[in-house]
């Protein structure tokens, strides 16, 4: 286990190349599964989640040749030889359950536990087993959880219970191959859900309303190799802007679709913080105003989460650390998931003036002068949120578990070090 040192209330200044979006990524890792042919997936993050994605993918046959220099991943899945992988690789995986519609299609079956990933608050199975068995998929649930399509896939109308963005991605490589149409109402439509449509179209699929939550596909196969570049991690370029304003300095994060910072972009205004947007390039300047915006009945504002195209729930963590930096009140609700507030009591122990009213809404007072204390990255986007928490403050911070921040962040000291943090990793 390592730790994250840093030493605050320095600013950061300079520009920054985006990552590869990991919730783009790793559908994409499962979809190659779907084809005997080659995948070459491009702009591919070097994370935590990734490697522990394609030990999965290994371990049921894929060929697969990473180059983590370039960001060049190729998959080759024409020998698949196992259905029933490692369970401790899906118990440290919330993606690893994407698996199931692939080795369906391609095995019959599939055979995996529950799936792990961060604990943020329930997170129901629900969608991905009633979206399979609509398909035609026999489930059975216990300790394990086990897939089987003795009759093949067949196209179905399936109305989703909730726009869960991972039961959408599962249900759309399940449909890409079935038998017949599948329409899929109430879909997510985030930015990764359209990545994936977009690739499976590229494989030969054919998938009509990309980009809306009702999503109609006439499946396909066999589907064919093909390569595709991943976009840009909007959560990881939107978390360097935040980091940017909180610590007064002048960050510029290029290699974006600008198209996908709207409503980040409207949220960020309330704080006081204006991102100047380009294509391919949006920058947080100096000498912003870091002042609450009233509601215009003079009300304390609201900042909430919700599904696409709303403010997303991975950013709510750093622009909490955000608003502490920021004159003014503000309440914080948090519709997704009811786990993700509590690490603000760790905010408060760094002298942020905060109350967890519930465990889905916070109200943040500042600006409040933080100072360094030994911290436990709980989860990815806390884990980020106290790493930037830990840049405002005065004096030294020390964050326990930084494995937890590398799961989702590539290389995350280099990059804040590049943008005149300091910032050090040692031994836990």
């Amino acid at each position: 286990m390592t730790a994250l040192r840093v030493t605050g209330a320095r600013p950061l200044c300079g520009v920054i190349q985006a990552a590869g979006n990991k919730n783009s990524a790793l559908p994409l890792v499962a979809a190659a599964l779907l084809t005997d042919e080659p995948v070459q997936l491009e702009n591919v993050p070097d994370i935590g989640d990734i490697r522990v994605m394609l030990e999965l993918v290994s371990a049921a046959g894929v060929e697969v040749d990473w180059s983590r220099a370039s960001g060049t991943l190729r998959l080759r899945a024409r020998n698949l030889v196992s259905h029933e992988l490692p369970a401790a690789l899906y118990a440290s995986l919330r993606a690893g359950i994407l698996l199931a519609a692939p080795l369906l299609a391609r095995r019959g079956a599939a055979v995996m536990v529950p799936p792990g990933g961060d604990v943020i608050g329930r997170r129901r199975l629900d969608a991905h087993l009633e979206g399979l068995a609509a398909l035609g998929v026999e489930i059975e649930t216990a300790d394990t959880l086990r897939f089987r399509a003795p009759r093949g896939l067949q196209g179905a109308d399936i109305f989703l219970p909730e726009a869960s963005v991972t039961a959408s991605e599962q249900v759309l490589m399940a449909a890409a191959v079935a038998r017949g149409t599948t329409v899929i109402r109430n879909a997510a439509c985030e930015p990764h859900v359209q990545d994936l449509a977009r690739m499976l179209t590229a494989m030969g699929a054919r998938i009509e309303g990309i980009g809306s939550n009702t999503l109609t596909v006439t499946g396909t196969t066999p589907l064919h190799g093909t390569s595709f570049r991943i976009g840009s991690d909007v959560a990881e370029a939107a978390s360097f802007l935040a980091f940017g304003a909180a610590t007064h300095g002048d960050v510029t994060v290029t290699g974006v679709d600008p198209g996908e910072y709207r409503m980040i972009a409207r949220t960020f205004r309330r704080l006081g913080v204006d991102l100047e947007i380009e294509p391919g390039r949006i920058r947080v300047g100096p000498d912003q105003a870091l002042q609450v915006v009233p509601e215009w009945a003079g009300g304390i504002p609201v900042i909430d989460d919700g599904i696409w195209p709303q403010f997303p729930s991975d950013l709510m963590s750093v622009t909490i650390v955000l608003a502490t930096q920021v004159r003014g009140t503000v309440l914080f609700f948090e519709k997704l998931y009811e786990s993700r507030m509590y690490f603000v009591d760790r905010l408060v122990a760094m002298g942020a003036n905060a109350v967890i009213c519930d465990p889905h809404r916070a109200v943040i007072a500042g600006p409040s002068g933080l100072h360094g204390i030994v911290l436990q990255s709980p989860d990815i986007r806390a884990g980020i949120a106290l790493l930037g928490a830990a840049l405002c403050a005065r004096g030294e911070s020390l964050i326990r578990n930084a494995e937890s921040i590398d799961r989702g962040y590539e290389r995350i000291e280099e990059k804040l070090r590049a943008l005149g943090a300091d910032i050090g990793r040692v031994p836990g």
